[in-house]
C-alpha cells in the first residue's frame, strides 16, 4: 500500500462525506478510493469510518487520524513550497493576513494584476486588526500599520508609511468648537481604536512640543471603520489614518483638524511593515509580495488612489 496516497483519500473521504465525492474530486474510480481506505483501515487495525448506504461519518478514532493526516500532509506541502519557492518565479500559495479596511481599499483593488503577473501564485488572504502569530497560524507575511516587531524571530520590513489625521463632521463642529490646541479635545466626545488595553493616548507631535493626552471618548471599536462612520455622523472626533478618511475630507462629510501636527496614538509609529519569519528569507513569494506592496504603496499612488 502507498501510504501517502492512502492518506490523501481517506482525508478527502472525511472531507467530501463519502467515496463518491472523494473520487470525483480526486478524478478516480471510487473502488480505489474505497481500496485505498479499507487497506489504511486494515494495517491499522481499527475502523477509521462508519458506512451506511447512506453516509459516511468518521468514527471516534477516524477523527483523531484525520487531523493528523491533514498535520502531515500539510507539512508535505510545505515542505515542497520551501524548494520549489527559491526559484525565479514565484510558485504556489502565499498566506497573508493585513488589517480589515486597509485590505479591502488598498490592497483588494491591486490582487487581480499581480496574481496575472504570476500565474503560478495562488493568494489566501486573511483580514483582521489583531497581530498574528506568523507561526501557529501558518502566516506568510503579515501587514501592520504603525508598528514593528523588533525580534530575531521575525524580519520587519517597511514598505511604505502614511499618516493620522483628526477629523470631525460639519454636524459635530457646528455643535462644538473646533479644537485650536491639541488639549481642547480633553472636552471633546473622542471616537478611539480599541488597542486592548485601558488607556487611549494620542501623541501630537508639534515644531517645538511634544503632547501626549489620554483622550476620552464613549465609543470605541477594533474596526476603523467604525469609527469612520460615527464620526461622519457627527458621533465625535476621530484619529484615522489618511487612506481611510481621504475621500471623506475631499467631499467635505468630514474635516481635518489640527493640521500641524503629526499625530500617532501611544508610541506607534506611521510605518507599513511586511513582517515574516526568518526562514522565509529568499522566498520568491514574500520576495514578489513585498515588490507588490512598495509599488502600491508608493506615495504618489496613495496620494492619488
Amino acid at each position: 500500500m502507498d501510504k501517502l496516497l492512502a492518506l490523501k483519500m481517506f482525508v478527502e473521504t472525511v472531507r467530501c462525506g463519502g467515496y463518491s465525492s472523494a473520487a470525483r474530486k480526486l478524478g478516480i474510480s471510487t473502488s480505489s478510493v474505497t481500496r485505498q481506505v479499507a487497506g489504511l483501515e486494515n494495517e491499522l487495525g481499527a475502523s477509521l469510518l462508519n458506512r451506511t448506504t447512506r453516509n459516511t461519518s468518521v468514527t471516534v478514532a477516524g477523527q483523531t487520524y484525520f487531523e493528523k493526516a491533514v498535520a502531515i500532509l500539510d507539512a508535505i506541502d510545505q515542505a515542497d513550497a520551501v524548494v520549489a519557492d527559491r526559484g525565479i518565479e514565484a510558485q504556489g500559495r502565499l498566506r497573508i493576513s493585513v488589517p480589515v479596511e486597509f485590505g479591502r481599499r488598498i490592497i483588494a483593488p491591486h490582487l487581480g494584476r499581480l496574481l496575472a503577473r504570476h500565474p503560478g501564485l495562488e493568494i489566501s488572504m486573511s483580514l483582521s486588526d489583531q497581530v498574528s502569530d506568523l507561526l501557529s497560524e501558518q502566516i506568510d507575511v503579515s501587514v501592520r500599520l504603525g508598528s514593528s516587531v523588533v525580534s530575531e524571530d521575525i524580519v520587519s520590513k517597511r514598505v511604505g508609511a502614511f499618516q493620522r489625521w483628526v477629523v470631525a463632521s460639519p454636524d459635530y463642529l457646528s455643535r462644538h468648537a473646533a479644537p485650536s490646541h491639541p488639549r481642547d479635545l480633553l472636552e471633546l466626545q473622542c471616537l478611539r481604536f480599541d488597542y486592548g488595553g485601558s488607556h487611549h493616548h494620542w501623541t501630537f507631535q508639534g515644531e517645538e512640543e511634544t503632547i501626549p493626552l489620554n483622550v476620552h471618548g464613549r465609543l470605541q471599536s477594533n474596526n476603523a471603520d467604525i469609527l469612520r462612520e460615527a464620526a461622519i455622523a457627527g458621533g465625535g472626533v476621530a484619529l484615522l489614518a489618511d487612506w481611510l478618511v481621504r475621500d471623506d475630507v475631499a467631499a467635505g462629510r468630514l474635516i481635518r483638524l489640527l493640521e500641524h501636527y503629526e499625530v500617532n496614538p501611544g508610541s506607534a509609529s506611521s510605518c507599513i511593515n511586511a513582517l515574516y519569519l526568518p526562514n522565509h528569507r529568499g522566498s520568491s513569494r514574500i520576495n514578489v509580495f513585498i515588490d507588490f506592496l512598495e509599488e502600491i504603496l508608493a506615495p504618489d499612488r496613495l496620494d492619488n488612489r
